[in-house]
């Protein structure tokens, strides 16, 4: 008996020494800068919906990192997704709790929700859609950044997939650069200088 209990201290101390060793990796969160929405009033969602879309693609985005314990890829593409998040809506709650965790270099917990990457890849797909219908400079941009996101979320999905190679095809590659690096404040308008005589 004694022999049993020397061998079960010996494995869990040794198990502890292997976690020890073994400490968390480190990852550095590069929040997306989102100083202002790159969309206005003018786009077609109602602010509600905007709303649950963001908490949805947050945790999404959120869940992937943890999933994947921050690897790299996961880290630039929950970038750029939670950029899109805050600027459907800014002061989205999971949006910004999640980022603040992961500034901090916590890995967020997992959250359960009621749509797997493939149903989310299936609503954005279809929504973008529609926002393309709708038309619009704002919209159709919106629809850009769901369908493609469509597609990365669900590579399997054969009509997100089509839908998002014909828009590369005929207007380039996604602008992922706007939704993370933040949309410029317009420059002030100069002053009036001196009448010219």
């Amino acid at each position: 008996m004694k022999g049993i209990l020397q061998a079960a201290t010996f494995f869990y101390l040794g198990v502890a020494a292997l976690h020890a060793a073994d400490p968390q990796k480190s990852f550095t969160w590069d929040p997306p800068k989102v100083p202002q929405s790159m969309f206005t009033k003018d786009i077609g969602m109602l602010d509600s919906e905007r709303d649950e879309y963001a908490t949805n693609l947050a945790i999404y985005a959120s869940n992937m990192i943890t999933t994947t314990k921050a690897s790299t890829q996961s880290l630039a593409e929950a970038r750029r997704v939670m950029g899109l998040a805050l600027h459907l809506s800014p002061r989205n709650k999971r949006a910004i709790v999640t980022s603040f965790q992961l500034a901090k270099g916590m890995l967020p917990e997992a959250v359960q929700t009621n749509y797997s990457p493939q149903v989310l890849a299936r609503l954005l797909l279809t929504r973008g859609q529609l926002l393309e219908k709708q038309g619009g400079e704002e919209n159709k941009k919106l629809a850009r950044f769901f369908i493609h996101l469509a597609a990365t979320m669900d590579p399997k999905n054969d009509d997100a997939v089509y839908a998002s190679e014909v828009q590369r095809l005929d207007h380039g590659d996604v602008d992922w650069a706007a939704v993370t690096n933040g949309v410029p404040k317009p420059a002030p308008a100069p002053a009036p200088g001196p009448p010219s005589e």
